[in-house]
């Protein structure tokens, strides 16, 4: 592993601040709605987004700042996606406006998030008179404030970030997210904004994002949703001082493995915050014929609704596990499927060459009561692996999504 765990998120990387505020989006005063990240200077920058052909206003703005390849700053709110609005792209282009009235850049060096309700007009008052403080409260200590800023129905912040080095050079990568529900593969329900001082160039760090948020955010799945809103925006400040990646090679590989570092933990943060969720389901794949088809039998485990109730009763129902590898699509032979649970608690094999074999159902049960699960599924006919990401699914969620809007 060419990186480590460090603490910090997305300030953690040379030249960047944030901050964040209530502003009056949400009526909920003690909650803060309004994040700022602000790098001392531009950015060479990239982002991945949501398949969901309804896509907020934010998504197309920032889509048109960063065809150049570069950012200087991030603007979110929460409390209102700013979607299906006629004046949205009129309010997204305002709060990147805003930035540049502020701080020393270009309104097009922005990107723009928004994350809430869909089909309310998000009003631009609380924003404007907010950004005065935003911009005041601007520090390296602030990455929790943004964090805290972003969240919707997530009951926990998330931030991440990593060290690494690159031609004798100490690079670091932090992010925050958001996103507990309408999460499905593909980007989901989710705001991801990452950071780093490595120096990488645009096209390079465009490639490096797009292979990480495969490998990580759309192996996600809470509930089958795809979102409208969701984006991954990663800038580069280039201020760790390394060589600039501008091809593939041993740089570009210990970077692409620190990002990956950060978005899976990210994604796994996401998973376990699943609306309702009480447990983090990690269904670990080997063996496939194919990397797709380990990705898909993976997502295919992770998305079953059955599955998902069993491991909230914490029921070792592995038939559940079968049903959702045989309707996967992927080129499997079932007789050659074992599968096992496993948890802090211990392992326990269930399923050998797709059939059932004895186990103790208190050992399974004590194994599946803990609140990170790992659905171990090797199908042995292969070298493809693949992990997906995902939680169980409870009452709660049913109550939570019931009155979303109340």
């Amino acid at each position: 592993m060419g990186y480590q765990m460090i603490e910090g998120s997305v300030t953690a990387a040379k030249g960047f601040q944030a901050s964040g505020i209530h502003c009056g989006i949400r009526k909920n005063k003690s909650k803060r709605d309004l994040a700022l990240i602000y790098c001392e200077k531009k950015c060479t920058a990239a982002a991945v987004y949501t398949t969901n052909l309804v896509q907020s206003s934010p998504i197309t703005v920032t889509k048109q700042n960063l065809q150049d390849g570069y950012a200087q700053a991030v603007i979110c709110n929460s409390g209102n996606a700013n979607t299906c609005n006629a004046d949205g792209m009129e309010k997204a282009q305002k709060m990147c406006q805003l930035v540049a009235d502020y701080l020393p850049m270009k309104a097009e060096d922005v990107i723009v998030g928004s994350t809430g309700v869909i089909g309310q007009i998000l009003p631009i008052e609380p924003i404007a008179d907010g950004m005065e403080q935003l911009v005041r409260e601007l520090s390296v200590d602030g990455s929790a404030d943004a964090a805290e800023a972003i969240m919707t129905t997530d009951t926990v912040s998330k931030e991440v970030a990593v060290e690494t080095t690159i031609g004798g050079k100490t690079v670091r990568i932090g992010g925050i997210s958001k996103g507990s529900g309408m999460i499905h593969p593909n980007m989901a329900t989710m705001l991801c904004f990452v950071t780093t001082d490595a120096a990488i160039s645009a096209a390079m760090l465009q490639k490096a994002v797009s292979k990480a948020a495969d490998q990580t955010f759309n192996m996600i799945s809470i509930d089958g949703d795809t979102s409208t809103n969701d984006t991954l925006s990663v800038m580069a400040s280039g201020l760790a001082g390394n060589a600039e990646i501008t091809s593939e090679g041993e740089d570009y590989e210990i970077f692409l493995e620190a990002l990956t570092a950060v978005c899976r933990e990210l994604s796994k943060k996401m998973a376990k915050d699943g609306e309702g969720a009480t447990k983090l389901l990690v269904c670990k794949v080997s063996g496939a014929k194919t990397q797709k088809d380990a990705k898909g039998v993976a997502k295919s485990v992770i998305c079953s609704s059955l599955l998902k109730a069993a491991m909230f009763g914490a029921d070792a129902n592995w038939g559940r596990v079968l049903c959702a590898i045989g309707y996967s699509g992927c080129d499997v032979d079932v007789q050659k499927v074992d599968v096992s649970f496993a948890s802090k608690a211990g392992s326990i094999d269930v399923c050998k060459n797709g059939a059932g074999i004895e186990f103790s159902e208190e050992i399974a049960k004590t194994v599946l009561s803990e609140d990170e699960i790992d659905i171990v599924v090797a199908l042995n006919d292969g070298e493809g692996t693949a992990e997906a990401y995902g939680c169980d699914l409870t009452y709660e969620y049913v109550k939570i999504n019931g009155d979303y809007r109340t």
